[in-house]
């Protein structure tokens, strides 16, 4: 099978120029507060959206799987692929339902992954991506072992080609909309961490981690 030759993404903004943004740290301080990204792309003809977990390796992204994944298989060959990471920070509620949206932080990250070989770095990588995800376990869990490594395809997509998006503020109603006797304003959405659920097989005697 051929390697797919890479494709130049669009990263123009078409719509809502204002809320785009070409900048570098703006795209990296998206990607960090993120746990879950959608990683699209086209095989056999057919587009796929997967959600995975991500993380920030200096000026890439990191994404993982099984080496047995069709997913991991087709973007490691060099096949065209789109991250897309999204935050939604707020419902806007104007008088109208045309004119209401939502405040929200998003990038769009196009390219082609390469597969990490190195083991040291694999294996540094593997770890950045625990540590994302909860800093601190890391240093707690017992070490990967080599069959576990071997298993796992560690990808890196270079934060080259992206754009980035920021919605916010109140809702914009026309002049005509606003004695509309109807409230409008923000609903600010977060993701909180609920409290931890011990596994029903853990001994007893076994703290909580002060990270949690």
């Amino acid at each position: 099978m051929s390697t797919p030759k890479a494709v130049r993404a669009d990263t123009r903004f078409r719509r809502l120029r204002e809320k785009g943004s070409k900048d570098f740290d703006l795209a990296c301080a998206i990607i960090d507060a993120a746990f879950v990204c959608h990683v699209g792309f086209v095989a056999d003809g057919l587009p796929y959206v997967i959600p995975m977990a991500l993380a920030r390796d200096g000026k890439s992204l990191l994404l993982h799987g099984s080496v047995a994944s069709r997913l991991m298989k087709n973007l490691a060959s060099g096949l065209p692929s789109c991250v897309t990471v999204t935050h939604l920070d707020g419902l806007v509620l104007a008088r109208s339902a045309f004119n209401s949206s939502m405040n929200y932080r998003s990038v769009m990250v196009f390219g082609n992954a390469s597969p990490v070989t190195d083991p040291d770095e694999k294996r540094r990588g593997l770890e950045l991506l625990t540590d994302h995800l909860l800093p601190g376990r890391r240093s707690d869990i017992r070490e990967s072992t080599r069959k576990e490594l071997n298993a796992t395809t560690l990808l890196a997509l270079p934060i080259e080609r992206f754009s980035a998006k920021v919605s916010d503020g109140p809702p914009e109603d026309p002049a005509k909309d606003r004695n509309t006797p109807v409230w409008a304003g923000v609903v600010p959405l977060t993701l909180e961490r609920g409290k931890p659920e011990s596994a029903p097989d853990m001994p007893d005697g076994i703290p909580l981690p002060d990270y949690l």
